[in-house]
């Protein structure tokens, strides 16, 4: 395994540094006039990562992208994630990344170039509703939704929540059960729904400790109502939903931890700012203090540790697949959040009343990544599953498959 960075790598990662401190965190600023606001100049900036040539880093060449691999793109969606807006910037931001990646693989020619396209050219956005809040997230084939095959169409009905940056898509890949009576994992389907479809109705933007948000920053509740939609806007093979879903989901956690890690890496670079320049009393440093200097030690230990697992991880579903990565994907899911979680509140603690404010995006992190915790499987679940697989190879019966 070697982790050094490739000829490609060493010119690449330096260049979208520069772009994303030059253009994009300047933009921060206006977090707090809402996105909407913020569209006129993000287009702009859009524009300007297209003429350099760094549009869909994840997505292969043909359909647009610059074609990276998995470990590759691991490595810029660090860089990008240094800010909340960089994966915007760049095309390559959750759940349109995700929904991207089934529609290229999955998708017919028909569903490529209705629902896909606008999503290469970075005019369209996506959502993917699944989530019920009548059900336990951490138990994702036990849901309410159900579509219902009628002649030709679809016919949708269901109530689902947190289903991020539905305000302004243009369609939602929706998961509902289609067949009720088959086996456990074959029960539902992806469906296809533009958003303008009657009975499908935008309830409200879900207000996360205080902030409802808007646009693509945002997490949306969503009812279905004798939703209609054509038969062909099935994506994939009917039954086959969750098979689709963790197809999306194992690269899918790679671009979450390592966009936790360009978290980790601004929070860090703060919190070391903050203890060299602020003063406790005339010509006494904060960074004299022995629990910040623990704090700083122990970040800078445990993102750099953090890293490694990620990019073993990646590294690992390059070469052998998802499956043969499952433990190590488990693994660096709870394990990052974790550690950036740590990171962030310290940086927020070294800020004092400071941290707690607008004028620094620690606070921004504070708010919107406590989730990293909860979404795509809790902790708990990961953590389970995990060691039940381990106790497996020892014979025991925990009931986990080897």
């Amino acid at each position: 395994m070697d982790f050094a960075l490739t000829a490609k790598m060493q010119d690449l990662l330096p260049r979208i540094r520069g772009f994303v401190e030059t253009h994009v965190i300047p933009l921060e600023a206006g977090l707090s006039r809402g996105f909407w606001a913020l569209v006129p100049e993000l287009d702009h900036v859009r524009a300007r990562v297209r003429e350099a040539g760094l549009w869909l880093p994840q997505v292969p060449v043909e359909a647009g992208g610059m074609g990276l691999t998995l470990l590759e793109h691991g490595m810029v969606s660090e860089e990008l994630g240094r800010t909340p807006l960089g994966h915007y910037a760049f095309g390559c931001q959750a759940p349109d990344a995700g929904n991207l990646e089934l529609l290229l693989e999955f998708g017919t020619a028909e569903q490529r170039a209705s629902f896909l396209q606008p999503l290469l050219d970075g005019t369209g956005r996506s959502a993917f509703a699944m989530t019920e809040p009548e059900h336990a997230g951490s138990n994702p084939v036990w849901m309410s939704t159900r579509a219902v095959l009628d002649g030709e169409h679809w016919i949708i009905d269901g109530h689902k929540w947190f289903t991020t940056a539905v305000d302004g898509a243009a369609f939602v890949i929706v998961m509902a059960v289609t067949d009720s009576q088959a086996a456990t994992h074959e029960r539902a389907s992806m469906i296809l729904v533009p958003t303008d479809t009657p009975g499908f109705e935008h309830v409200r933007n879900i207000p996360v400790m205080g902030e409802a948000g808007e646009g693509w920053l945002s997490h949306g509740e969503v009812r279905f109502r004798e939703c209609r939609v054509p038969a062909s806007n099935l994506l994939g093979a009917r039954g086959r939903g969750f098979a689709l879903a963790q197809a999306r989901l194992g690269p899918g956690r790679i671009h979450h931890c390592m966009r936790w890690l360009g978290i980790c890496e601004r929070s860090f670079d703060a919190l070391c700012r903050r203890a060299a320049t602020r003063e406790l009393a005339p010509g006494r440093m904060l960074g004299e203090q022995q629990t910040v200097q623990e704090w700083i030690a122990e970040s800078r230990a445990e993102i750099d540790a953090a890293r490694l697992l990620v990019l073993r991880a990646a590294w690992e579903i390059d070469r052998n697949g998802a499956k043969a990565a499952r433990d190590l994907v488990a693994s660096i899911k709870f394990h990052t959040a974790r550690v950036m979680l740590s990171v962030v509140d310290r940086a927020l603690q070294v800020h004092g009343a400071a941290g707690m404010t607008d004028d620094v995006v620690i606070s921004h992190f504070y708010r919107h990544e406590r989730g990293a915790r909860i979404y795509d499987g809790p902790d708990e679940v990961h953590k389970s599953a995990l060691a039940k697989r381990i106790l497996s190879s020892y014979g025991s019966s925990s009931g986990a498959k080897p």
